[in-house]
């Protein structure tokens, strides 16, 4: 059995859960490691993506109640997340206090660093980023470790 499966047996006997799954299981960004600890700290309760990204690879934008396993940088499972809300808006009307929610510092911060990432990614794609660009508004709850 892998180490991502085991981890997952374990928060459901941890907490007690029979029959569900997670639906995948990832790193945050650039600095996994990083972030990865924020959620551990309670500090990271949200994430954006960007909207366009999830339709160029053609995968469902997640769902309320989805559970994620959290991976650090060298692949290992380090936390699981639960979905509280999904919303999809224009990159520019994310709120000041949802971008403070992702705990990596302040609103410049936030943007300057969703901005270079975005970027950086849609150039792949032959794609400039905009402003207005519509990104995927998560926010979520650390469920394992308790």
């Amino acid at each position: 059995m892998n180490r991502v499966q085991q981890f997952w047996n374990d928060f459901c006997v941890a907490t007690g859960q029979e029959g569900i799954k997670y639906k995948d299981a990832f790193q945050f960004g650039v600095s996994p490691d990083w972030l990865a600890d924020l959620v551990i700290k309670g500090k990271k309760t949200a994430t954006t993506s960007g909207f366009i990204f999830y339709e160029l690879e053609k995968e469902e934008i997640p769902k309320t109640g989805e559970y994620y396993i959290i991976l650090d940088g060298k692949e290992e499972p380090v936390a699981v997340i639960q979905i509280e809300s999904v919303e999809v808006v224009p990159m520019n009307e994310v709120t000041e206090e949802f971008a403070l929610a992702e705990g990596e510092g302040d609103y410049q911060n936030w943007w300057e660093a969703h901005e270079k990432f975005f970027t950086e990614s849609l150039r792949e794609y032959d794609m400039e980023f905009s402003p207005s660009m519509l990104v995927v508004c998560e926010r979520f709850k650390k469920v394992y470790p308790l």
